[in-house]
């Protein structure tokens, strides 16, 4: 059994090696591609005003042009009045102007497709940069599950079957936990934050125009734009484990939990009964975690209006409760191999307590959590 421990803390600490050398090469990845869109896109404006600056060019060439095929046609047609010079000249003038006006508009081509080019690669760039960012996202839920839970859940496993059971659903919910957190971060920060740069830029043309009243207006809505950034990182960053937690214990953290979700559900109702005494901090952790999952639950699946948070706290024990009138699900057809699911029962038995789910289709859903205290 000893050798079977040691082997399995060697495959973790390879593990955790690799993944750090993986988080400072995604990070390098993010940065390189951060510093190319500048580049690109200081090379996208100078090109921009050269196509500008082309176009007009072009059309004074085309305007010129016009008018020596017009004294070239009057110049022939009156080919008697006219001396031999002035026929040549005229020719060569036409010919000269309709020869710098297409290749006037050979390099408004090209310039075109050079921009077009720039701005396709920028388009690249900035999907790179997103992917970037939920890869170290991804990669910190990684590590956190590698040199943290997993080593603690190691310690309490007993034989080698139940080690190699639990790692394969670890794995799985790994998996599960680091597409939620892509999917959080691709539609939440990322996507703000490419748009607070797009703002930015339209605030620098504004302001170059000379239209401060516009300007001042374009940056309070970026103003505005990065204060709902910042409440939607502090939102993930309190996900990943509220420092409230640490601080103030389950019950104020509940409560701080349950108002960070106002603007995605504003009628989840919390009350409790509790002792005055703080809990271990396993349990605290573990009360939170499986109540939070039950919520997010209720607000992404059961489409509910209204949800109901009980929690009793004694010496003895901890009774919750989470009630939703949702649109419930078949118990009998649930997949139980979900990142929640998994993850539920893997705190509950690690505490030896007690997970119920009640829930038939339309008729909500009832999450019961029953934990003994051990002293």
């Amino acid at each position: 059994m000893d050798n079977w421990d040691r082997d399995l803390d060697y495959i973790i600490q390879e593990m955790i090696d690799t993944v750090k050398n993986s988080k400072d090469e995604v990070f390098n990845i993010s940065e390189e591609s951060r510093k190319e869109h500048e580049r690109i896109n200081k090379e996208l404006e100078e090109l921009k005003q050269k196509v500008s600056l082309t176009i007009e060019e072009g059309d004074q060439l085309e305007k010129k042009a016009k008018a020596a095929r017009k004294k070239l046609s009057v110049v022939s047609k009156n080919f008697s009045v006219y001396s031999e010079e002035t026929i040549r000249e005229a020719y060569d003038n036409a010919h000269k102007v309709q020869s710098d006006f297409v290749v006037k508009r050979d390099q408004e081509k090209a310039l075109r497709e050079r921009r077009d080019e720039l701005e396709l690669r920028l388009k690249s760039l900035e999907k790179m940069v997103e992917r970037a960012e939920g890869l170290m996202g991804k990669v910190s839920i990684v590590l956190n599950y590698l040199s943290e839970d997993f080593r603690h859940i190691s310690d309490l496993l007993q034989d080698a079957q139940e080690k190699q059971a639990f790692g394969l659903r670890i794995i799985e919910a790994q998996e599960e936990e680091r597409r939620k957190l892509s999917r959080e971060m691709h539609d939440g920060p990322a996507q703000m934050l490419a748009n607070i740069l797009l703002r930015s830029e339209i605030v620098e043309r504004t302001y170059r125009k000379g239209d401060t009243d516009c300007a001042m207006k374009e940056m309070k809505s970026v103003r505005s734009l990065i204060r709902s950034s910042l409440q939607e990182v502090r939102r993930i960053i309190y996900d990943l484990r509220p420092m409230a937690l640490d601080d103030l214990g389950l019950i104020p953290t509940i409560k701080k939990y349950i108002d960070t979700l106002e603007e995605q559900h504003s009628n989840i109702h919390f009350q409790y009964r509790s002792m005055d005494d703080r809990l271990p901090s396993q349990y605290e952790v573990a009360l939170f975690r499986l109540i939070q999952e039950s919520i997010q639950n209720a607000i992404k699946h059961a489409k509910a209006e209204r949800i109901d948070v009980k929690l009793e706290i004694t010496d003895k024990k901890v009774l919750a409760l989470v009630n939703d009138d949702g649109v419930g699900f078949d118990r009998e057809n649930k997949k139980d191999n979900s990142f929640g699911i998994i993850g539920m029962h893997e705190r509950i038995d690690m505490l030896g307590g007690d997970l119920r789910i009640k829930s038939d289709i339309g008729k909500g859903t009832k999450v019961f959590i029953i934990i003994p205290i051990k002293t």
